[in-house]
């Protein structure tokens, strides 16, 4: 009992700061602060949603690593509606003697709370399996009573191939990093695509999942051996899963999906690319079996990118807007669909490049407050965490 007043009396002395002040570009937050206390062991890769009760469940990796960490395992806290205090974390899944990474909270459209993660296998992303969990009993105190678990086996056709050749002729040509004994980049990737086993493993995820009007759920997902992107298709409320064609370009990974207006849907994704490094987009017009070559924007981009569209119709962006580290997290509003982004704030934004602040999780609740979480830590200090940001955007301006 004395260990757990004096972790909230922790977290409650370090961590929370409500209805700050915007200065320096910092966005005007109605409650900051973080989740658990800074702690040595490396924590990244949240998520968060908000469930039916009104209660904020949030999950993330921890462990004394990465994919090379065998004890990292997906850790979990809920912050009870109407608190200002987070729960002392629990564990949500811990494949044994593996490390798991990346998880991602989604409501179906009935209601059922799905954990979706990676599994690392062989110490190596592109050997990487997808699981997932299921809950219908989540309203309790600690971790949702899990009562589904199992995973989520792709194999994509060799359609795949044929859209992979297919898509990088469409893309500007590209000559850097290529030894005249090496096999050019393309080449590599396309003959790659060719491989069964390879094309159906390493699929990972790290952004929520887009549903659409008609029940059509989309899990964006990324592999880091072909270095782009693709999307899990569930038309039965996430029961089976199928894969979409791969959304091809040179380091287009963790895409974050929007649909327009006509309908389409856009995949924001982080540049795992050549330079300059820039946030790429593609496009949807079939609710996401298909999509056109990636293309690069002029957002400057090295980490992080994360996308909604809000009640009032603007889209809003974080994201780590640089080109040299994580020390700077923006959060961008448009009311154009993307096509100019008018209103720029900072989440964070340290000026002596000390930090770092990314894979941030974006979602909107009911009463229109914009919830944001993503890894926290200062080089200046010891620990990581994760950082919980709630803000209005009707005061963003």
């Amino acid at each position: 009992m004395k260990s757990k007043i004096l972790f909230f009396s922790l977290c409650l002395f370090s961590s929370i700061r409500l209805f700050a002040q915007a200065e320096d570009g910092k966005v005007a937050t109605v409650f900051e602060g973080l989740i658990f206390p800074a702690q040595p062991q490396h924590t990244h890769g949240s998520s968060i949603v908000s469930l039916p009760n009104g209660d904020v469940l949030a999950a993330w990796f921890q462990g004394s690593g990465e994919r090379s960490s065998d004890d990292v395992k997906i850790m979990g806290a809920r912050l009870k509606k109407g608190s200002k205090q987070w729960s002392v974390p629990f564990t949500m899944a811990d494949t044994y003697n593996l490390p798991d990474c990346n998880p991602v909270l989604f409501l179906n459209n009935h209601n059922k709370l799905f954990l979706v993660w990676i599994a690392v296998q062989a110490h190596k992303w592109e050997c990487s399996i997808l699981r997932y969990r299921t809950s219908v009993n989540y309203d309790g105190s600690g971790a949702p009573t899990w009562s589904w678990q199992d995973n989520i086996l792709l194999a994509p056709n060799d359609s795949f191939a044929i859209e992979t050749a297919t898509k990088f002729k469409q893309l500007t040509k590209y000559t850097g990093g290529n030894g005249a004994y090496a096999p050019k980049y393309d080449d590599m990737i396309i003959e790659a695509s060719k491989d069964f086993a390879k094309r159906s493993m390493g699929w990972m995820t790290r952004i929520k999942p887009l549903k659409l009007s008609n029940g059509r759920i989309l899990l964006p997902l990324y592999s880091d051996g072909f270095n782009m992107g693709m999307v899990a298709i569930s038309d039965d409320d996430g029961d089976t899963w199928r894969a979409s064609l791969p959304i091809v370009g040179r380091g287009n990974v963790q895409p974050a999906l929007v649909q327009k207006k006509n309908g389409n849907i856009a995949a924001y994704m982080r540049d795992n690319g050549d330079e300059p490094s820039r946030v790429q987009t593609s496009e949807s017009t079939d609710n996401g079996q298909t999509w056109s070559a990636a293309q690069k924007t002029d957002i400057p981009n090295t980490a992080s990118v994360e996308l909604i569209v809000l009640q009032d119709g603007r889209w809003a962006f974080v994201g780590n807007d640089e080109e040299d580290g994580r020390y700077r997290l923006g959060l961008f509003l448009s009311d154009d669909e993307g096509k100019t982004w008018k209103w720029k704030r900072y989440l964070e934004n340290v000026l002596n490049k000390k930090g770092r602040f990314s894979y941030p999780c974006l979602i909107q609740t009911t009463d229109g407050l914009i919830h944001v979480s993503y890894s926290y830590s200062l080089e200046d200090k010891t620990g990581e965490s994760i950082k919980y940001v709630v803000v209005d955007p009707k005061i963003i301006n």
